[in-house]
C-alpha cells in the first residue's frame, strides 16, 4: 500500500512539474519587446498614451463595453471579473507591468471583463485609434500582440489545470487514511 501511495505522490507531483514547466514556457514577454516597433509608431504611442488614476473599488471599464483602448498597469492592484452563465465570477488579479485587455482591442471591440481597482493604482492607457494606426503603419506589432494573447489564455489554462490538482493531492490523503 505505502508502494502504490509513493507512486500515486510521485505522479501527480511530476504532473504539477509539467505544469509549471509548461507556464514558463508561456511567461509574458516584456512590454517593451511586445510594443517594439519604428520610430514613427513609438513616437504615436507616446504623444497619445496618458496615465489615468485610480481609487480603490473603481471601475476602469465593464464588460460588454466597447473598448477604448489597451491599458497597461503602472501600480496598485485590479481585479478582473466576469459574469457568464449568470454568475458573477472573479478572472484573477492584474499586476503592475501587466497588458490589459488584448481579447478586447484585437477582437471585437468590446470588453470581456470588468476591470475594478482592489487599492488606489494608475494605468497608463494607449487610445485604440492611435494602435490601429500602428497596426497599419507596422503589421507585425499586431501579430506580437496575437501572440501575447495567445500566450494569456494558455497561462489562465495551466494554472486552472494547477488548481486542480491540490483536490486530488487532498482526496489522495484522504484514502491513504480510511
Amino acid at each position: 500500500m505505502e508502494n502504490r501511495w509513493s507512486r500515486k505522490m510521485e505522479d501527480l507531483t511530476a504532473r504539477a512539474d509539467d505544469r509549471l514547466e509548461r507556464l514558463a514556457a508561456v511567461a509574458a514577454h516584456p512590454l517593451a519587446e511586445l510594443l517594439e516597433c519604428p520610430r514613427e509608431a513609438e513616437n504615436l504611442f507616446a504623444g497619445a498614451s496618458t496615465c489615468f488614476d485610480f481609487d480603490a473599488g473603481q471601475v476602469v471599464f465593464r464588460q460588454h463595453a466597447p473598448c477604448k483602448g489597451l491599458y497597461v498597469v503602472v501600480s496598485g492592484d485590479f481585479v478582473r471579473s466576469a459574469e457568464r452563465l449568470q454568475m458573477r465570477l472573479t478572472l484573477g488579479s492584474v499586476r503592475p507591468g501587466e497588458l490589459v485587455e488584448l481579447a478586447a482591442a484585437l477582437g471585437d471591440g468590446h470588453h470581456t471583463y470588468t476591470l475594478r481597482s482592489v487599492s488606489s493604482g494608475s494605468l497608463l492607457f494607449l487610445p485604440i485609434e492611435i494602435l490601429h494606426r500602428a497596426f497599419e503603419s507596422h503589421p507585425p506589432l499586431r501579430m506580437r500582440l496575437l501572440e501575447e494573447l495567445a500566450r494569456e489564455v494558455s497561462r489562465a489554462y495551466i494554472t486552472c489545470c494547477l488548481s486542480r490538482v491540490t483536490p486530488a493531492r487532498r482526496q489522495g490523503n484522504h484514502a491513504a487514511h480510511s
